[in-house]
């Protein structure tokens, strides 16, 4: 027949037997490196353990001595096991961080959520170790559970972009819990990349401006996207499917690989069939290129 103290034991037995599991679970998910930290912060609690029992004993205070001797290796315990687990979090801003340069690439949030670094990173376009703040990765989260619709879109890509990364085998990512410091989410990308002698990655503008304050080197995916337009000459032909009709009368609206607008003078009666046009102005206003062409001797209809 059991007793209270069997009962007891059971418990006591059960609940170490979880910790101890937990343990271990939790140890096998650690790197070596974050183990190496973990150790060396145990050590410093130990010996921050030691600085007090000695402050203790030099200040010779009977009421403060009797109560430390009471619970010294309770005291003991606690110091080494706080400065491991403080270690451990901390490695986490540490890992793969330790060695500063131009290989380090911060990605803000835009970069995330526009999703292009992906294939970037594919192609061999980025190399070195992608770092993706922790604050970033808060607000992306924030914006996944945001009641608008379009935030939340956001929200999510960035989420899914972040999973997609870290399942590559070209490039390592790391996440860091760095504080950075700025008003704004570009100056603390920037003070970030700058903390680490890195680049920021990104396909805000306002990235680019605090960059070239900070003098920081910052890769924006839309130049790159703008330097690779095809280059099209007033004269040169070209094969162009007209997709619509334009605002003019007897104009024709189509658009090339990277999304350029060709507006095509005489194109409205084109419009659902691939023609062969010729250039003949070109406008590059703020919002991007503007080509005008006229139709040649049509190709065959799609």
């Amino acid at each position: 027949m059991f007793v209270a103290r069997d009962i007891h034991s059971i418990l006591l037995g059960l609940m170490c037997g979880i910790i101890l599991v937990a343990a271990e679970y939790f140890i096998r998910s650690l790197k070596f490196v974050t183990l190496m930290i973990g150790l060396f912060g145990a050590l410093a609690g130990y010996v921050l353990y030691f600085l007090a029992d000695y402050a203790v004993y030099r200040m010779a205070i009977p009421d403060i001595s009797n109560y430390w001797y009471d619970y010294k290796t309770v005291a003991a315990g606690v110091f080494t096991v706080m400065g491991g687990f403080l270690s451990i979090i901390k490695a986490r801003e540490l890992e793969g961080l330790s060695k500063k340069g131009s290989h380090i690439k911060v990605v803000d949030m835009s970069a995330l959520i526009d999703g292009r670094v992906v294939d970037l990173c594919e192609t061999g376009f980025l190399s070195g170790v992608l770092v993706v703040p922790q604050f970033v990765i808060e607000k992306l989260n924030s914006l996944s559970s945001s009641k608008d619709p379009l935030e939340k879109a956001k929200g999510r890509r960035g989420l899914d972009i972040i999973t997609r990364l870290r399942e590559l085998k070209i490039i390592p990512i790391r996440v860091t819990s760095k504080e950075p410091k700025g008003e704004t989410m570009a100056e603390q990308i920037v003070w970030l990349a700058k903390n680490l002698g890195g680049q920021a990655v990104t396909i805000d503008f306002n990235v680019n401006k605090a960059g070239a304050i900070e003098d920081v080197q910052v890769l924006n995916i839309r130049d790159l996207t703008t330097a690779l337009k095809p280059v099209v000459l007033p004269g040169e032909s070209m094969s162009l499917f007209v997709m619509k009709d334009g605002k003019e009368k007897e104009q024709g609206i189509g658009y090339l690989d990277d999304g350029t607008m060709v507006v095509v003078e005489d194109g409205r009666k084109w419009v659902g069939k691939r023609v062969e046009v010729a250039v003949y102005s070109i406008l590059q206003t703020s919002a991007g290129r503007m080509i005008f062409a006229k139709t040649k001797q049509p190709a065959a209809e799609e």
